[in-house]
């Protein structure tokens, strides 16, 4: 049985990008529904998958993230995995799907879930905003915060996986990926057609699609001034060559097989190498 990915509001559960994808589990109003309605609904997801992989967002509600940990503690269970990825919402939405993509795939829990991690340096996520005067997410100079007071002003803005800021005018670009890429947009309050008609041009990217703006959004970006967008790898196969050509070992807490330095499931972290033992030469 598939491992469950779950998303914390509906707007995070983007349409499927193939047939394969599989569908999203919306955990909704996770710190307004009662506690023993959320247990049942989880329990029932773990008992239907197996294992729970829930991607959420900086961004969300701090009720809500202890809500999700005091499930998980009431379980008592290794089988849920909480990913919160440094991305803006968009790109939290990308990710989720990505790996909804890949839990069709023959990867045992463990490694989708640290794929989360892996495939989180291959998104470049950002916004076009009318105002960096609230953005706490990224460093902004004293000079960028005094512009966004000025009318019109407008900043380009990449938070992951190099922060970068530019204010919009001739000639502003912005750093992108270097490998080919699709990119997906949610419009806010702003209105603008520089991302198409310029970033994505500058990126080379091969498709553009559009999608609502999550919610989590503006306080994300300290601004409903905005359209945000993200770049990304759509296609699963390679998604599963990247995943595959990462060395598995097994966690020597949970024992699950995992990739990378960390178990997302239990948290624990690959012990240290033994020193080199340098031996002296003997005397003949």
């Amino acid at each position: 049985m598939p491992t469950a990915i779950a998303v914390t509001s509906a707007d995070l559960a983007l349409p499927p990008q193939d047939e394969r994808t599989l569908p999203a589990t919306v955990l909704k109003d996770l710190d307004r529904r009662p506690l023993d309605q959320v247990l049942a609904e989880v329990t029932a997801v773990l008992e239907a998958h197996g294992h729970l992989v829930v991607v959420h967002s900086a961004a969300v509600p701090a009720a809500v993230e202890r809500r999700l940990r005091t499930v998980r503690s009431l379980l008592e269970t290794d089988r849920i995995a909480l990913l919160t990825p440094a991305l803006p919402p968009l790109g939290v939405a990308v990710l989720a799907r990505q790996l909804r993509q890949l839990a069709s795939c023959d990867l045992g829990p463990g490694v989708l879930a640290c794929a989360g991690r892996l495939l989180t340096h291959y998104l470049h996520a950002g916004a076009l905003l009318g105002s960096v005067a609230r953005l706490d997410r990224i460093p902004v100079d004293l000079k960028a915060h005094a512009k966004s007071w000025l009318p019109s002003s407008q900043f380009a803005v990449v938070a992951h996986p190099q922060p970068q800021l530019v204010r919009l005018g001739p000639g502003a670009s912005l750093t992108g990926p270097e490998f080919a890429t699709w990119m997906l947009t949610a419009k806010g309050q702003l209105q603008s057609d520089w991302i198409t008609g310029t970033l994505g041009p500058s990126w080379k990217v091969q498709g553009l699609r559009e999608t609502a703006l999550p919610a989590e959004s503006a306080a994300w970006w300290g601004t409903g001034k905005l359209i945000e967008f993200c770049s990304y790898l759509p296609d699963l196969s390679v998604l599963y060559q990247l995943v595959g050509s990462v060395r598995q070992t097994v966690c020597h807490w949970c024992g699950m097989d995992v990739i990378g330095d960390r178990c997302v499931f239990c948290s624990a972290t690959a012990p240290a190498p033994p020193p080199e033992r340098h031996h002296q030469p003997t005397a003949g």
